[in-house]
C-alpha cells in the first residue's frame, strides 16, 4: 500500500538558526570625515542543502555596499542559517518552503546583524526593508531557464 509510506502529518520545524559567516570592511576612513550621504546597494540570496533525509539547512546571504559621494565606505555581509526539519513535504512545495518560506524565517536575524555589525563599525544604524520573498521566489522560478 502506497499510502502506508506517505507521511500523513507533514513536519516542518525549525531546529537551529545561526551565523554562518559575517564580515564587515571598511576600505577607506576618509569617509569618517566626510558628511554621511550613503548610496546603497543591498543584495539578497539564498541557497539550500539537504544534511540527511529530514534536514535542510537554508543560507540568507544579505550583502550591503556603501558608498559616500563615490568612495567605498563599508562592505558587510552575513550568511545567516538555520537547520529545518521537513518531513512529508516534496516538489513544488518543498522548493517554496526552501526558497521563499525559510529565508523569509531567517531574514529578521539577519536584518539585526546587518544592523550591529554596521552600527559596530562606527556608521549609523542600518535598518533593512521588509522583503517579499515569495514574489522574489516566484521571480526566480520565471527567471530559470527551462531544462
Amino acid at each position: 500500500m502506497a499510502e502506508e509510506n506517505q507521511n500523513p502529518n507533514p513536519r516542518l520545524v525549525l531546529e537551529r538558526i545561526f551565523v554562518k559567516d559575517m564580515s564587515m570592511e571598511v576600505p577607506n576612513t576618509s569617509v569618517f570625515t566626510q558628511e554621511w550621504q550613503p548610496e546603497l546597494d543591498i543584495n539578497l540570496s539564498s541557497n539550500s542543502t539537504k544534511v540527511d533525509d529530514v534536514h535542510y539547512e537554508v543560507i540568507l546571504t544579505v550583502t550591503v555596499n556603501a558608498k559616500n559621494k563615490g568612495t567605498q565606505a563599508f562592505i558587510a555581509e552575513v550568511h545567516q542559517a538555520g537547520i529545518f526539519l521537513i518531513e512529508g513535504i516534496e516538489g513544488d512545495q518543498l522548493g517554496q518552503l526552501l526558497g521563499a518560506y525559510c529565508p523569509n524565517v531567517l531574514f529578521p536575524f539577519a536584518r539585526e546583524a546587518i544592523s550591529d555589525v554596521v552600527t559596530k563599525g562606527s556608521f549609523p544604524q542600518l535598518l533593512l526593508a521588509p522583503v517579499n520573498f515569495d514574489a522574489a521566489y516566484q521571480e526566480s522560478l520565471q527567471n530559470k531557464p527551462d531544462a
